[in-house]
């Protein structure tokens, strides 16, 4: 059971999805796709090569899905309906491309480190199956796009109002600003990389930039732009208590409140910054110093 229990909150979430009047039939696709998916594009090579890295591909992947299922199929209002479904198509689509341009490298023929401190830490659980437990954090990564990661999309959509609330420009303005941090960082970071490597320096510490602020600024905008998402599903969410029995509707809730924890516990203790920092410690002297004084995750000023 401690190999799959991580699953049991993704198969509820989904089976929630099921069990609504207003996602039964969408969060039914979605489910189905995301499982052809994940077997055949994670799962599957997973198996066969023996790296996780394989997930960086499926899981944007399936954002891409959830984004196309929703403006097919969703009954709200068209315009609201297809700007959300512009934002998960456009964030799984960049995430997705980039990863097949490192498959395309053969970067993926080595497996990424968060991986392999992914093993380390399930051989410190006692999980000494390692193939069953990639197989089950690939799964539940592919559960998370069938459930809670699809609940902003289909929630957003399912409204039918044409008046555009406050917390929507609020969310979609969170979104595009999370978005900018990301990308900013991530620029930073390798304008960085470029200019030790011309001027012949190696293992330095990227403190630059919104990285003086943060270790991680851009799994912080990441995170951002999920939590854009989810205020922008406010008031759509609000609507579903029409519709909804009362039960259902504050799980939907919950639903929404879970689906930023969950991104935020992976992005800092599952494949994000917990990892990168495991490796960056014993490969740049001067990470121990960055660690003390700049915050993990959320941007601050430096401390003394």
């Amino acid at each position: 059971m401690k190999y799959f229990k991580s699953l049991l909150p993704f198969i509820a979430g989904w089976v929630l999805l099921l069990f609504t009047d207003t996602f039964a039939a969408i969060g039914l696709y979605n489910g189905l796709l995301q499982l052809v998916l994940f077997s055949l594009v994670v799962c599957l090579p997973i198996w066969l090569t023996g790296r996780m890295s394989y997930v960086d591909i499926g899981w944007p992947l399936g954002l891409t899905i959830i984004g196309g299922l929703t403006w097919l199929l969703s009954d709200g209002e068209p315009l609201r309906a297809a700007m959300v479904s512009v934002v998960y198509m456009f964030v799984g689509g960049r995430m997705g491309l980039g990863a097949l341009k490192l498959w395309s490298m053969g970067r993926l023929k080595k497996e990424f480190p968060r991986y392999e401190y992914q093993k380390k830490r399930w051989l410190a659980a006692g999980k000494t199956n390692t193939p069953l437990a990639m197989q089950v954090d690939a799964l539940w990564q592919g559960l998370a796009n069938a459930s809670f990661l699809a609940m902003p999309a289909f929630v957003i959509a399912a409204n039918p109002s044409e008046h555009i609330h406050l917390l929507e420009i609020i969310g979609l303005l969170v979104c595009v600003g999370a978005f900018a941090m990301e990308s900013i960082a991530d620029m930073q970071k390798l304008n960085f990389l470029r200019t030790m490597k011309k001027a012949g320096e190696r293992n330095r510490v990227c403190n630059v930039g919104l990285w003086r602020y943060s270790r991680h600024p851009n799994y912080f905008g990441e995170w951002m732009v999920w939590n854009g998402l989810i205020i922008a599903a406010i008031p759509s969410w609000l609507a579903l208590y029409e519709v909804e029995s009362l039960g259902i509707w504050l799980l939907l809730g919950a639903g929404l409140l879970f689906a930023s924890w969950k991104m935020y516990s992976t992005l800092v203790y599952d494949t994000g910054a917990e990892p990168s920092e495991y490796y960056s410690a014993q490969k740049r002297p001067e990470y121990k110093t960055y660690q003390h004084t700049t915050n993990m995750f959320f941007p601050g000023p430096n401390k003394k």
